[in-house]
């Protein structure tokens, strides 16, 4: 017999004043969309209403979660609950992208690639992030460089290897998103690409792989050569 929850009806006007009460009772499995987020909007039917007009205006409650605060606020919502909306946003990427504790080894494009797809492959905003790795290959810091629209003038080689040079590593993996969801490197992906292997040879920082992600797609810049050596994926 299963034992998965089983979400209880409700009535429009109850769903939002119960909405707490039912993740607290029976789990957030047994909550709909407008539920959940009606929890993070506060007490009341107010929240459950504006949950509903939000999810209608969005689409979703993956777009709700991506919108910024401008949005959200043009939808309707009070400045005092857009905060929470945002930190919970920012708090599942952060939990999306610590390093597990079993061991993250790369071995493979595949094996930087794939734990990254899901963070960063819905972001709405470019973001670009650098894993450093010890001499075993294993995974022991992800740090996000920068947000925002990458122009190349705007990544500067000396940032993405700043806090590698501090913690020693002897490697990188770098990866940004594509918000469009196509993962086809640009002609300034490949420059840059080039600038950040020169430069970690000259810095004894071995540059593994330049790692473009897409919406549940990935493409490894080493694979196709861009790297200028050969395509093998590990050192």
């Amino acid at each position: 017999m299963s034992t998965r929850p089983i979400p209880i009806p409700l009535g429009r006007r109850a769903a939002a004043t119960d909405a707490a009460a039912l993740l607290e009772r029976m789990g957030p499995e047994a909550c709909t969309d407008d539920q959940l987020l009606a929890v993070l909007l506060g007490p009341g039917a107010v929240a459950g209403r504006l949950a509903r007009r939000l999810l209608e205006r969005f689409g979703s409650l993956a777009e709700v979660m991506r919108a910024d605060p401008v949005e959200l606020r043009v939808a309707g919502l009070a400045p005092a609950a857009s905060p929470r909306l945002i930190a919970a946003l920012e708090a599942s990427r952060r939990v999306a992208r610590q390093v597990p504790e079993a061991q993250w080894m790369v071995r493979t494009p595949a094996d930087a690639a794939e734990p990254l797809v899901d963070s960063m492959g819905s972001l709405e905003r470019e973001e670009l992030r650098v894993l450093l790795l010890d001499t075993k290959n294993v995974v022991v810091a992800d740090r996000v460089v920068y947000r925002g629209n990458l122009a190349g003038s705007s990544v500067r080689v000396g940032e993405v290897y700043r806090e590698a040079v501090r913690r020693c590593a002897a490697a990188v993996v770098v990866a940004h998103n594509h918000p469009s969801g196509d993962p086809s490197p640009s002609g300034e992906d490949l420059r840059i690409t080039a600038e950040l292997a020169d430069a970690g040879r000259l810095l004894d920082i071995e540059l593994l792989d330049h790692l473009v992600i897409g919406r549940g797609r990935w493409t490894s810049l080493r694979a196709i050569g861009a790297l200028g050596q050969g395509a093998a994926t590990t050192r």
